[in-house]
């Protein structure tokens, strides 16, 4: 998987729940940068799914992600999520990164998936397991991305009908 394309990635947003967000470390920023994606992918055309952990416990997706999702968020009480996102590679943005987006993606690559993370969307309570997290999915063969990266490679090129767009995103 060495370019991610809008044609081939799907956009996976994990467990991003009001309860749990003033929580994490960085939350505003993995917040924003996931705000970026999904205003990337409805730009770019990449189909766009979520999820949602104990939402009785930790709440709705937050307002501002839930009103770019194309539909409800899938509820869920594991923590990986079983989700078949459809063909493609799996970008994924969320909350736990040393949990639920561990879990989930750890959970994609066994079945042979292709699995892209964005390490600034993603986010968890403590810097530390933010961390190690990461180092433990690029182990297993998972690509570790920031925002910037997944944009510019959706659009491939600066004559993308959506570049001025999609760069505005990043100012």
């Amino acid at each position: 998987m060495p370019l991610l394309s809008a044609e081939s990635s799907v956009l996976l947003v994990v467990d991003l729940q009001e309860r749990l967000m003033p929580a994490i470390s960085a939350g505003a920023e993995v917040l924003q940068n996931a705000e970026r994606l999904l205003r990337g992918a409805g730009l770019t055309g990449v189909d766009v799914h979520a999820t949602e952990q104990n939402p009785a416990g930790l709440g709705p997706t937050v307002g501002e992600i839930a009103d770019l999702l194309p539909g409800p968020a899938q509820p869920k009480t594991s923590f990986a999520a079983d989700i078949d996102p459809g063909p493609g590679t799996i970008v994924v943005a969320g909350c736990e990164a040393h949990v639920c987006v561990l879990q989930t993606v750890l959970a994609l690559r066994a079945r042979g998936r292709d699995v892209a993370v964005v390490a600034d969307a993603v986010g968890s309570r403590a810097p530390a397991n933010h961390d190690r997290a990461l180092g433990r999915m690029r182990a297993h063969g998972v690509d570790v991305v920031t925002t910037e990266m997944v944009l510019f490679e959706w659009l491939h090129d600066s004559d993308h009908a959506a570049f001025r767009d999609v760069q505005k995103l990043i100012r």
